[in-house]
């Protein structure tokens, strides 16, 4: 007893450390979830994957249930009767010849029966056995292509969110900046060095910019709630992002002189695995002539009796083997119509990979043409960023001077934000147009 106790509660303990070390695990993602992590995460808990890897579970077993088909089949059966009247048989008299209605058998009857069958041949389960790769092949490519929609879908989200996040500390920045230019404003208009209108336009820049970072700072919000749909994460659950935004920046480089190859595609080894089942539906329907053949064995135990109770008294046991041949003479043609609809269903299918091939050149060219465009873009931004920040400071310093009027620096600070802002909306375009190429050439990877 005392040692029953002490495994319970070893049981307990493990079972507790098991959920700590569960809980401790949700933590470290809510703590640091860098894209890998949020990436991994989906993978193994965005509904989508879950439901296909179940259903990759249900192809496997819909192709041994059918593959079941060639082991022996063992029934039995059991059935116990009573005649109310008996069944008459007209049975000719010995002497006369005359035929005369007698009742045969027995009021009772009981019967236990014991079949076994074997497949000798059938073109079901021959289709079966010759197409259970492919099926099988077909349900793991399903789950990756839509393990490919999710790191696509996923990374977009992620960069969209640390956008949106990068934009509100960006407008921060900027206010803590507008708050010293709004102080200085006022500090020489009391000193009747401007007038009035310098703080009221520092005044002015600085409430826009404070309503422009609640606007971003409510959309990380709910750009954090759609990260967290498509990664399958629970909605009430916190989870902070961790990014490099130098190594973001150095992120966006890209091989543009590969040349896209359709077969890299999981939608082409889609079609391709599907043109392998058409072909055996071919091949299937090409069979209908051909003759389905079965063994089978029955052992049959049958007791008859007048008296119930003394039914199972009297056994009357009888068994046979044989040999079934079912062989399709003529079906009205129905062979010849089911093997031209499988042969065009093939046709079609090639018509299908013609047309996903130019669909995945156009696609190809059309995601290296935005990804080159937003690149150039963004050098470009970043340039001018550089340019803004360098005219900020001097026309701030010519201000602090008496050079130049506060227009200038409120003009000047607009641009140097508007140029950082547009940094980080060119550099999530050139990111997001990086995985549309990657995609196009096959090379998502997980």
């Amino acid at each position: 007893m005392k040692n029953c106790w002490f495994v319970c509660f070893i049981s307990l303990c493990i079972g507790l450390q098991g959920e700590a070390f569960a809980q401790k695990t949700a933590d470290t993602l809510g703590q640091q979830a860098q894209l890998p992590d949020c990436i991994r995460y989906a993978l193994e808990n965005q509904p989508l994957v879950r439901q296909s890897l179940i259903d990759q579970e249900i192809a496997d077993r819909t192709v041994r249930s059918a593959l079941a088909a060639w082991y022996p089949q063992l029934n039995a059966g059991y059935n116990v009767l009573h005649y109310l009247k008996l069944p008459v048989t007209l049975i000719p008299d010995a002497t006369t010849g005359e035929r005369r209605p007698v009742a045969l058998g027995a009021k009772n009857t009981s019967t236990a029966s014991f079949s076994l069958s074997q497949t000798v041949f059938s073109r079901d389960v021959l289709l079966a056995s010759r197409t259970a790769d492919a099926y099988r092949v077909q349900a793991s490519q399903t789950t990756i292509n839509n393990k490919i929609d999710v790191v696509v879908n996923v990374s977009k989200a992620f960069y969209d969110v640390i956008l949106t996040q990068r934009q509100a500390d960006i407008l921060t920045e900027d206010i803590a900046r507008l708050q010293r230019s709004l102080q200085d404003a006022s500090n020489q208009y009391q000193s009747g060095i401007v007038d009035k209108t310098d703080p009221q336009r520092a005044r002015i820049a600085l409430n826009n910019t404070v309503a422009q970072r609640k606007q971003y700072q409510d959309l990380v919000g709910a750009k954090y709630q759609v990260l967290k749909q498509l990664m399958g994460y629970p909605p009430t659950k916190v989870i902070n992002l961790v990014y490099d935004t130098l190594q973001l920046a150095n992120d966006v480089a890209l091989d543009t002189t590969l040349l896209v190859n359709p077969v890299n595609r999981i939608e082409y080894q889609l079609l391709q695995t599907q043109g392998r089942l058409l072909d055996a539906n071919v091949r299937y329907n090409r069979w209908a002539y051909l003759p389905t053949v079965s063994a089978n064995a029955n052992y049959n135990l049958l007791y008859q009796n007048n008296i119930f109770p003394q039914l199972y008294s009297q056994n009357f046991p009888n068994s046979l083997i044989g040999l079934s041949v079912a062989l399709p003479i003529f079906q009205g043609g129905r062979r010849i119509q089911q093997t031209r609809i499988a042969e065009l269903q093939v046709k079609r299918l090639q018509w299908d990979l013609a047309g996903l091939t130019s669909s995945i050149d156009a696609e190809y060219a059309q995601a290296l043409a935005t990804y080159k465009g937003n690149l150039a873009n963004y050098l470009a931004l970043r340039e001018n960023q550089q340019l803004a920040e360098d005219v900020y400071r001097i026309i701030n310093l010519q201000y602090r001077s008496g050079v130049k009027a506060y227009l200038d620096v409120t003009i000047a600070e607009a641009d140097l934000r508007t140029a950082r802002l547009n940094v980080f909306n060119a550099l999530n375009q050139v990111l997001i147009s990086k995985l549309d190429v990657q995609r196009a050439l096959g090379q998502i990877s997980f």
